[in-house]
């Protein structure tokens, strides 16, 4: 019961790894749980279903820059990039907890484990993820009337991963979010969205990921899109490396699902990488 009376008085966003050095793709010492679906904490964008070790910290910063459709102009997007600050910390093995700030928002958040994948047992690994987020980008001298209450985002998922193979992992996330302002009017404050992401490890220490969440109930005629984003993930030892090209420059979990700008089909992309060093 403790897991779940968590959840719900701190709504719970984070790259990790439960041992950077030797157990990446390892099967844990209690052989009927299966580790290491993925590498990080979040497979892109997307939160993945993995959770730091009990009293780990780490330290993440991420990064995207400006979409690379602006040429030579905008430097192929060097010149417009938002950075993103974040301290995750594992409160118990089954309990992770953040906070970060970026130029777009405040993002605190956790995840709870509700379930583990086993080897010969319970199929599905199964997380419940939340957060609350403050919305940097609502400034009084843009929207005179804004308050406090209305610059906050609430984000509740529950995150349903399988590790296939020692290849292969991919994951599903039914999410709820509710913005208590939203930049088009006709668009409804509660939102439904569903992500999709995997994982294929090509070599020893690299994997290629993948994600995309599909927004359900977006207002017609909405200049937002459904997010995808692609990257790969470099573990070097002391840390691990994510580079990545995304159709969001929005890193927090409301910016990329409900607010993403980019269109690949017209090469408007985001480069971005994401680095991690635990302590």
């Amino acid at each position: 019961m403790k897991k779940y009376l968590l959840l719900f008085l701190f709504p719970v966003s984070l790259f990790a790894q439960d041992d950077l050095l030797n157990e990446i793709d390892a099967v844990s010492t209690e052989k009927s749980k299966v580790e290491s679906a993925f590498k990080g904490l979040k497979i892109v964008n997307l939160e993945s279903t993995k959770l730091a070790a009990k009293g780990d910290l780490y330290f993440i910063v991420a990064h995207r820059f400006g979409s690379i459709k602006d040429g030579f102009e905008g430097f192929y997007g060097l010149d417009n990039a938002n950075t993103q600050i974040k301290f995750v910390y594992g409160l118990t093995k089954w309990f992770t907890v953040s906070g970060a700030r970026s130029e777009l928002a405040y993002d605190f958040s956790g995840k709870v484990l509700i379930k583990s994948q086993e080897r010969d047992g319970f199929p599905l690994a199964i997380v419940a993820f939340g957060s609350l987020v403050l919305n940097n980008t609502l400034k009084e001298s843009l929207y005179p009337k804004m308050t406090f209450e209305n610059r906050l985002i609430y984000v509740s998922q529950i995150l349903i991963s399988k590790k296939f193979s020692d290849n292969l992992s991919l994951e599903l996330a039914p999410t709820f979010f509710h913005e208590n302002f939203v930049l088009d009017d006709n668009q409804e404050n509660s939102q439904l969205a569903v992500g999709l992401g995997g994982r294929y490890k090509f070599a020893k220490r690299w994997s290629l990921n993948i994600d995309y969440a599909s927004h359900l109930n977006r207002a017609n005629n909405s200049p937002f899109k459904n997010p995808l984003s692609i990257g790969v993930d470099i573990e070097t030892g002391g840390h691990v490396f994510q580079m990545h090209f995304s159709s969001s420059q929005g890193i927090h979990e409301a910016g990329f699902l409900g607010n993403s700008t980019g269109d690949w089909t017209k090469g408007d992309v985001f480069f971005g990488f994401n680095l991690l060093r635990v302590f």
